[in-house]
């Protein structure tokens, strides 16, 4: 491959696999296409701003004259991160998800096959199969998603699967569990968690706080969808699991714990609808293609951690120009008394 077009580039899985390609391939152009919404942020690729091999443009995959223009300049793939991603702004405002999710996925699956491009990768998630109690889900688990974000992104899985059986385009679908490392948006658990607790502020935990996740460092996720880019199968499922299921309390109580803070700061607040209780994935698919996750999950989580103690101007900036993202969450909460 010599050129790849990367959409939702400045946001956090996209940055940081955007960064990894260049970083790994030194005959390789990329190009980043990114709308910059609230959670897009150009400072996530400063160090690479630089590079001759890569190049940003400001654009909406929904802007079809936009997506076709870098097409004409010739692809090899597209790999496509741009999407609305947070569960409680879904709930709050699911249209935005619906048009970015949906509908921005049916103009690249066009482009695709209007200018024959190679491969086109659809990053989706673990929340498409809804809630498991017990086991873990395979990519032949059926979907069941249970809230608008989630369901926006099953909507576009299915129709980049519909693209294949009925026009031989060549897509797969990867389907990651919850990812976390530097650069992550702080409206997300592990960030927002961490960022409260350097304030010395509460960290609202919904519900009884037991909801487990399956964690995926981030970087270990660009090397999955990098093994399937490069030798993945047209028309499959890929799930990209973490090694470690950890429940949301867990995850805070060892935030606190190398802060050095006080559990005082935790606080239950009421459930959200629709709220996921389990997410599980097997991951033996991919781990075919000679991929395998990362088996430290402490030392990745207080990396992550570090990494936001010395990036401070980065986040303060973002919670600034949000005028605190807490704001936004408090008006959520009060939707819920």
């Amino acid at each position: 491959m010599k050129k790849i077009l990367v959409t939702g580039g400045a946001g956090f899985i996209g940055s940081n696999f955007v960064r990894y390609l260049v970083t790994t391939y030194p005959e390789l152009e990329v190009v980043n296409l990114d709308k910059l919404t609230y959670a897009g942020n150009l400072d996530n690729l400063k160090d690479i701003n630089e590079n001759p091999r890569y190049r940003f443009i400001k654009g909406d995959i929904g802007n079809k004259n936009i997506v076709e223009k870098l097409a004409g300049e010739g692809l090899d793939a597209i790999v496509n991160f741009a999407a609305e991603t947070h569960v409680d702004r879904s709930i709050l405002d699911p249209e935005a998800f619906i048009k970015t999710d949906i509908m921005g996925t049916h103009i690249l699956l066009e482009v695709v096959r209007k200018f024959n491009i190679k491969r086109y990768i659809q990053i989706s998630t673990d929340e498409v199969y809804g809630s498991i109690a017990k086991g873990s889900f395979t990519e032949k688990s059926p979907i069941a998603p249970n809230s608008p974000y989630s369901s926006s992104k099953a909507g576009g899985d299915l129709l980049v699967r519909s693209y294949f059986k009925t026009y031989g385009t060549p897509v797969i679908i990867t389907r990651s569990s919850n990812n976390f490392g530097p650069y992550q948006y702080p409206e997300k658990i592990i960030p927002f968690f961490i960022t409260q607790a350097i304030y010395d502020q509460k960290l609202p935990l919904y519900g009884d706080g037991k909801n487990v996740r399956n964690w995926l460092q981030v970087v270990d996720n660009c090397r999955a969808i990098d093994a399937v880019l490069r030798r993945g199968k047209d028309g499959e499922v890929y799930n990209i699991g973490g090694a470690v299921e950890v429940e949301n309390i867990k995850i805070a109580k060892a935030i606190l714990r190398k802060l050095g803070k006080s559990t005082d700061l935790l606080k239950f607040v009421t459930d959200r609808p629709g709220h996921d209780r389990r997410y599980s994935l097997d991951s033996s698919k991919v781990k075919k293609l000679g991929w395998k996750p990362s088996l430290d999950f402490e030392k990745d989580l207080n990396d992550t951690i570090d990494w936001y103690i010395n990036h401070r101007k980065w986040w303060e900036k973002i919670i600034k120009k949000q005028k605190s993202f807490q704001s936004f969450k408090e008006s959520w909460y009060k939707t819920r008394q």
